[in-house]
């Protein structure tokens, strides 16, 4: 199967740069060559004139697990969405609540634009809980990588609290036997990190990691450290490196900040929630400073709406008034250029998420011989005319009724405006009831 795309305006984000008209052949699962014309008289034809084609965007962390409740804690700050969110509502969640809403959450994803998910699964209290989640991203036809993570309810009386119990290893081994040497599937641990667990369990958890060749994703800021010292501790051991990434960052001390770019970890913000919940500012300028730069993740679409093309505008305007305002403090005037471009901005939601996922040889960029995954964005609509600069375009004026088509892997996802292969009534009908069922049980339904 072949299909020539043709007659696009073309972002790689790699070194063939941009190309104001161009053909992309796709050939089976890949991308075989990118040129201003292409011939093959046996390919499907995709009329691309008037569109913008970039690579497939990268959400690099979301709890897709919370779909079903939507907007429920859009004005929880950090401390009620812990007591109401992982205290409360996640305790009733069954395997089919976890498979709906991934599914769906899954679905919306690419829909939105977004052909790769890093899915943190921290809801998942028995295996049935794991498989239904990774059923449903294969179900969905998403590049997904499953962060098996471990719930955080309130201890019971005798009951270890979920900071003293060491990440389950012979489950993450299990899902590894079951979906290793998938295409669109890789398996991931969600660890608690030393702010948030004991130091016996993260040091179990961080060599779990690198001996099973995993990335170790783990939240980093929301009130004080359980382990102070934690990270200190897991240096000595020797056991931090590009296979770990850390979520938030905000209690980093700049020291530390630089340490750890130093060794390699990767670094994901979740800029708009994190400005909502109390978080903080995004760590984005911190590390840019440093020569780094940040993936972006949705986080909670219990807060927020799943696009990551809005996430990289969020976090594009944080970091700007930031700037802006410690040069007026400076210097008492406008400064005289933007600190960061939208370049940048569109690299964090692609480029920076592949890097962490580590698949850059993969995915993230528009290149010979990298996976198909690539999103055609509609620039002949009514809000995007004229267009001057096809990035800026992208980034600052583009929303979900712009993006045409989806591509994963050479596949179609979605075609001139819908998702294809997917009824989607049953389907929200099924995320709908669920989503009752849960906020009822917990005297929350309207």
């Amino acid at each position: 199967m072949r299909t020539l795309i043709r007659g696009a305006t073309v972002i790689t984000l790699d070194a063939l740069g941009d190309l104001p008209r161009a053909d992309v052949l796709v050939t089976g699962e890949r991308i075989t060559e990118i040129a201003p014309t292409i011939h093959a008289d046996d390919a499907q034809v995709v009329d691309a004139s008037g569109c913008i084609l970039i690579p497939g965007l990268v959400n690099a962390h979301m709890h897709t697990w919370q779909t079903a409740l939507r907007g429920l804690a859009a004005n929880w700050t950090l401390l009620e969405y812990f007591q109401n969110m992982h205290a409360g509502l996640a305790t009733v969640f069954e395997p089919d609540d976890l498979y709906i809403a991934t599914l769906v959450g899954a679905l919306n994803q690419l829909n939105c634009g977004t052909t790769t998910l890093a899915d943190w699964c921290h809801n998942n209290r028995t295996p049935a809980h794991n498989d239904a989640a990774i059923q449903g991203l294969l179900e969905s036809g998403i590049r997904a990588a499953f962060f098996h993570g471990t719930p955080k309810p309130e201890p019971k009386p005798g009951e270890r609290p979920f900071w003293e119990v060491p990440h389950p290893r012979a489950e993450v081994e299990r899902l590894l036997k079951a979906h290793q040497g998938r295409d669109l599937l890789t398996v991931h641990a969600a660890v608690l990190g030393p702010h948030y667990s004991t130091l016996e369990v993260a040091l179990h958890d961080f060599r779990m990691v690198r001996e099973l060749g995993l990335i170790g994703s783990l939240h980093q800021g929301g009130g004080a450290a359980r382990t102070p010292e934690g990270w200190d501790r897991l240096e000595a051991a020797g056991l931090l490196g590009p296979q770990i990434n850390i979520v938030h960052g905000h209690a980093l001390s700049d020291a530390q900040l630089r340490r750890f770019c130093e060794l390699g970890l990767s670094f994901s913000a979740a800029a708009e929630n994190e400005m909502t919940q109390g978080h903080g500012h995004p760590i984005t300028g911190r590390l840019r400073a440093l020569g780094r730069a940040p993936s972006l993740g949705v986080d909670l679409e219990s807060v927020l709406g799943g696009d990551m093309l809005t996430q990289a505008r969020v976090a594009l305007g944080m970091q700007r008034s930031l700037d802006n305002l410690a040069y007026r403090e400076a210097h008492g005037t406008i400064p005289p250029t933007s600190t960061i471009t939208t370049r940048e901005a569109l690299q964090w939601v692609t480029v920076e998420g592949a890097r962490m996922l580590g698949q850059l040889d993969r995915i993230g960029t528009l290149a010979a011989g990298k996976q198909a995954d690539l999103v055609l964005i509609r620039a002949d609509a009514l809000n995007m005319q004229p267009v001057h600069d096809p990035v800026s375009t992208v980034v600052m004026q583009t929303t979900l009724a712009n993006i045409d088509s989806v591509m994963v892997a050479g596949r179609w996802k979605k075609r001139q405006g819908r998702l294809l292969g997917v009824d989607l009534n049953p389907k929200l009908a099924a995320l709908r009831a669920s989503g009752h069922k849960i906020t009822t049980a917990l005297g929350l339904s309207r």
